[in-house]
């Protein structure tokens, strides 16, 4: 049996292999503070027994290719995006908010939220990142969303520096807190991730691009990367110029947000891509689709008339399946007395 051990800080990993087992390489952040106040990152590596989420995760920010993020909202969305390929998605706060029958602007709790994500997590087996909004409070409140996010599933967070209550980046009326308190927000992320002695991939957002300038976004997000964030969001540019300048002067990981008919614009993947993006998320798509062809099936109900009906169904059989009735069957054989 080999053993290997890999020290750092206060925090040791060991990897253990017995016989023709594998081991899985992970990364993990640390933020070391230097005598003069500032704060370098190492990133470092060590192996476990299986993939975790959040090494899942890294693992499909270290490969070439483009990453499409398709957003959830509930267990079932999860199950659909996995089952047509995707290799990751986001829980949306939007599509949470709108499944309890509400708006995105700060309304929900996050035992509401955390709540959700668990459902989500042990549905799927693709990274799940989730919306941590402002993390619910002050700096320990921020540390308690990540230990609580990471014990649920997620294998990432996105925090931001809107001002709580927030509000969904693509509507009116948003403010931010000040950049020394959206810094202490993402030390504390970092400062959470390192207790717990469990990796966690932590998105930072900066909503300060439609209340300040797009300077003040660049400096947040600079700042950002340099307490620990492994990916970095700049919430709602209005041009591919913009969208270009945080591409150019940020360093990291980048994802870009496709709300269809939002602030904006709605690029391919493959412009996305050379403009030096990593992440494509679409929150809104599948929701909107299923609230459209809801309304569609509503409506043909309300004629009277069966047949205009069936068209926007699926089979029966079909449905049976995505929620996991053949699973179930062939899980219930085995178990069978």
């Amino acid at each position: 049996m080999r053993h290997m051990a890999f020290v750092l800080g206060s925090f040791a990993y060991k990897n253990y292999s017995i016989g023709g087992s594998r081991s899985t390489a992970a990364n993990f952040s640390k933020v070391v503070r230097q005598s003069n106040g500032s704060r370098s990152v190492l990133t470092c590596s060590f192996s476990t027994y299986s993939s975790t989420p959040a090494s899942k995760l890294r693992q499909l920010l270290k490969e070439d290719d483009f990453l499409l993020m398709p957003c959830c909202y509930d267990a079932l969305s999860a199950k659909l995006i996995e089952r047509n390929g995707f290799k990751l998605s986001f829980m949306s706060g939007f599509g949470v908010s709108a499944l309890h029958g509400l708006p995105d602007t700060g309304l929900l709790s996050y035992g509401e939220i955390v709540s959700q994500l668990r459902f989500i997590t042990e549905a799927v087996n693709i990274p799940i990142i989730a919306d941590g909004d402002t993390g619910y409070g002050n700096a320990m409140s921020v540390k308690r969303t990540v230990k609580g996010f990471a014990n649920a599933g997620a294998a990432g967070i996105m925090l931001e520096d809107q001002l709580n209550p927030k509000r969904c980046g693509h509507t009116r009326g948003k403010s931010v807190v000040s950049r020394e308190e959206a810094e202490l927000r993402i030390r504390a992320a970092v400062d959470a991730r390192e207790e717990m002695g469990r990796d966690i991939v932590i998105m930072a957002r900066t909503d300060a691009l439609y209340s300040h300038s797009l300077e003040e976004a660049i400096v947040r997000l600079k700042t950002f990367r340099k307490q620990g964030a492994d990916i970095l969001f700049m919430e709602a540019p209005s041009s591919v110029e913009q969208m270009k300048v945080f591409c150019q002067q940020v360093e990291g990981p980048k994802m870009a947000n496709m709300v269809e008919q939002g602030t904006t614009p709605i690029l391919p993947p493959n412009e996305l891509a050379a403009m030096g993006y990593k992440i494509a998320a679409y929150p809104l798509t599948l929701l909107s689709a299923s609230m459209k062809a809801m309304e569609e099936a509503l409506e043909a109900l309300q004629s009277g008339d069966p047949y205009k009906v069936q068209p926007l169904l699926h089979d029966f059989s079909r449905v049976c399946d995505m929620v996991g009735f053949d699973h179930y069957y062939e899980e219930e054989k085995k178990y069978a007395t």
